[in-house]
């Protein structure tokens, strides 16, 4: 019996410890507190191996705080009051460049190919997910294709969002020239120390004054013509200006974090093209892709693309049509003391004074950010959040259904997209702010993900977006009380388990 008793001294010990060291996050500090009491000793150990409480290097992006925050007269009180107060948590200072907003896959990756085609000098691309899939042979060729031309490129994908993309292919994109790194990759020392950190980013840098962000990855899937996965509802956006330059500071944060892929190749394919092999070798990049390109791999235009998404790939505004618009952007950062995309969100929140429009998959907030949104709609505020009614991984689906009722209760006004993956990550403030980039409203956003996000003050951008808001609703279904209030008693056991545990999705 001593041994048992010595069992117990010990685990205790450790999770003294995870109380202390989690002790700014009391939610996380009892989750995994909770795992060490239902698994002696095992807990302790999955803790350190999930959430490295070693300290990372603090790398910080130096903002240029000296200069005033002034907005155009035509910008209310809530924009100069949320400009001036994000400030300090901005990679710079207050930017202007044009934005043209991206609102399905095919729109997004045609627009790209253009601008990859017609780069003359750099390249930089870095994603969480870069498969190996039609949509990436395409990318893949036509970086290969500028490489060769003389253009510099600089990849970086995620070592666990990208783990199936092929050592082949790196080594096609070497041999081009194109230098390729991956953040934290699934090897030997990073994944004993670094699993949980992740590269969840999505930049694209064209000749350093052209850049593409928001929630779109590389892949079949983003079309929302794969077969098993269906209609996809997302957003990027394009950004001309120097705006770019603050982009360009993230990516080359990342990029210094960053591993090589594979041992240096020499680069003897620039002066012998012939030798790099293409996946397309007739070398066409249509724009949009091409009716004969969907059949022959087995994709057919669904009824779904008869929608306004699909016809926007037409009526995209050209870049001169886009307005000048004010921008800051934010990189979320895990080894930064301050949740810099948290604080971000709730000051937007905290400062809102007529409407609130919310579009996320993966909406599991904390205590302040829950807090925010309940007492905006107390004020008075016309708030609206849009969440998928399928989730994936369906464990967040269920952590996330909790907060629908004590939501609904307060006055917020919740919708459940069932058309199919609602995967946009785009907040609205008073018709005239917009923010739109890479992070969801949990945790694993908020404090253990690489994210980027932009602020953009301008009441063009905000109506678009507004507009896009209006069309998802037409494919949402209202969330009542009553439907939160008669879930299945097993449903609702399975959700409150699900939220205990949000800390570590």
């Amino acid at each position: 019996m001593a041994w048992i008793a010595g069992l117990w001294i010990v685990n205790t010990a450790l999770l003294l410890i995870i109380a202390v060291r989690e002790v700014r996050r009391p939610a996380k500090a009892l989750t995994w507190m909770t795992v060490g009491l239902v698994f002696p000793m095992i807990g302790f150990v999955c803790y350190l191996f999930v959430t490295n409480p070693v300290q990372m290097r603090r790398d910080k992006l130096v903002s240029s705080h000296q200069n005033p925050i002034v907005l155009p007269p035509l910008c209310g009180h809530s924009a100069a009051v949320i400009a001036r107060s994000l400030q300090p948590l901005s990679v710079s200072s207050l930017r202007t460049g044009s934005v043209q907003i991206l609102t399905n896959g095919m729109e997004t990756y045609g627009r790209l190919l253009q601008s990859i085609q017609s780069a003359q000098k750099t390249i930089e691309l870095e994603y969480y997910i870069y498969r190996n899939d039609h949509i990436g042979n395409r990318i893949t060729d036509a970086l290969i294709d500028r490489a060769l031309s003389g253009v510099n490129i600089r990849f970086i994908r995620d070592g666990l969002g990208s783990r199936s993309f092929p050592k082949h292919a790196i080594r096609r994109m070497k041999e081009a020239g194109i230098e390729c790194r991956t953040i934290f990759p699934l090897r030997f020392p990073w994944i004993l120390s670094n699993l949980t950190y992740r590269d969840h980013c999505k930049i694209v840098i064209i000749d350093g004054k052209e850049t593409f962000m928001g929630g779109i990855n590389v892949g079949d899937e983003y079309t929302g013509m794969k077969p098993n996965t269906g209609f996809w509802r997302d957003t990027h956006m394009r950004i001309t200006g120097e705006s770019a330059n603050d982009a360009k500071a993230v990516f080359e944060a990342h990029w210094k974090l960053a591993s090589p892929d594979i041992p240096h190749t020499p680069i003897t394919a620039r002066n012998n093209p012939e030798s790099v092999q293409r996946s397309h070798p007739n070398n066409e990049y249509p724009f949009p892709f091409g009716k004969t390109e969907r059949s022959a791999f087995g994709w057919e235009w669904g009824s779904e693309l008869g929608t306004t998404e699909s016809t926007r790939i037409a009526k995209a505004s050209s870049p001169e049509d886009t307005p000048s618009v004010y921008i800051q952007m934010f990189e979320g950062n895990p080894s930064l003391p301050t949740p810099v995309i948290r604080e971000m969100h709730f000051i937007c929140l905290t400062q809102a004074t007529r409407s609130i429009d919310i579009v996320n998959p993966y909406f599991i907030p904390d205590a302040d950010i829950l807090m925010a949104i309940k007492t905006a709609a107390a004020r008075g505020v016309r708030v609206r959040l849009l969440v998928p009614q399928r989730v994936i991984p369906k464990v967040a689906g269920a952590a996330s259904r909790t907060y629908y009722g004590e939501l609904v209760e307060a006055g917020v006004h919740v919708f459940q997209y069932n058309k199919g993956v609602l995967h946009a990550k785009v907040m609205i403030i008073d018709g005239e702010i917009a923010e739109l980039g890479s992070s969801n409203y949990d945790l694993r956003s908020y404090r253990l993900n690489y994210e980027i996000c932009a602020v953009m003050y301008h009441s063009d951008v905000a109506r678009e977006l507004t507009e896009q808001f209006e069309r998802d609703l037409a494919e949402a279904t209202p969330y009542r009380l009553e439907d939160h209030v008669n879930r299945p008693s097993s449903e609702r056991m399975l959700d409150q388990a699900a939220r205990l545990l949000s800390p570590l999705l």
